[in-house]
């Protein structure tokens, strides 16, 4: 006969186990998505240390999978699918068991964060200074191509009239043009504490960090990068 306290034992052990895969094996939808938000939370602060976005701020929500979700043994794991997209991911829920299930799921976010705006009116053409932006939190989720360092568009010029309080993008300005095809330029080259510098002439017109070609004052063709107006160094 068995003594009683080694099958009290052998029960309670029973009963652990069966708790443990009980609980290995549930996977409810709330659990699923909630792992899911997690993952995309921290796809979205990764987007934001790239883009260098100031105080971000976001909400997420989890396009819910219609589908059932079946048992799984061990933790399913979450893996991005697409997030090139902040505001619109996809990720993938994956059962690692043998044979196990992947689910698909769509987040949405919505993104906020400090970025520059316009602080007057600019007519088109017009050279920014420091007077004519400023920093404003606004939502972002449909403008990635926003700016959250006011001097990145510092010097930068109009390409369209822009309104006080439009929110600064990428395709509203450009370089402006430092160097026109033609012009006379200064060839300036750098080394430690030397400077040499030659006349040349402009081959292609470019705004700032634009690479073009220049003929040197012997007549050789080299490629040089704007630095300001009318000068330039040699790229290579």
């Amino acid at each position: 006969m068995f003594n009683k306290r080694i099958v009290t034992r052998i029960v309670s052990l029973l009963l652990i186990g069966t708790i443990k895969f009980s609980a290995a094996a549930t996977v409810t939808p709330e659990r699923l998505v909630a792992q899911v938000q997690q993952a995309a939370q921290e796809q979205l602060k990764r987007h934001a240390e790239l883009a260098n976005w100031a105080e971000p701020q976001f909400t997420v929500e989890v396009v819910r999978n219609t589908r059932p979700i079946g048992p799984c043994a061990q933790p399913p794991r979450v893996e991005p699918a697409d997030v090139r997209t902040p505001a619109r991911m996809r990720f993938v829920a994956i059962c690692p068991d043998q044979g196990g299930w992947r689910y698909e799921f769509v987040t949405r976010a919505k993104i906020s964060a400090k970025v520059a705006v316009a602080a007057n009116d600019l007519s088109t053409g017009k050279i920014l200074s420091a007077e004519d932006v400023l920093l404003e939190r606004h939502d972002i989720s449909g403008m990635p191509d926003s700016f959250s360092d006011l001097t990145a568009v510092q010097d930068m010029a109009t390409r369209r009239t822009i309104r006080a309080g439009d929110v600064l993008r990428q395709n509203m300005l450009v370089a402006p043009t430092l160097v026109k095809r033609g012009d006379a330029v200064r060839i300036v080259a750098k080394s430690d504490q030397i400077e040499v510098s030659m006349a040349g002439e402009a081959l292609d017109g470019g705004g700032r960090g634009a690479t073009i070609r220049v003929k040197n004052a012997s007549g050789v063709t080299i490629r040089a990068r704007v630095t300001e107006m009318g000068q330039v160094e040699p790229a290579d």
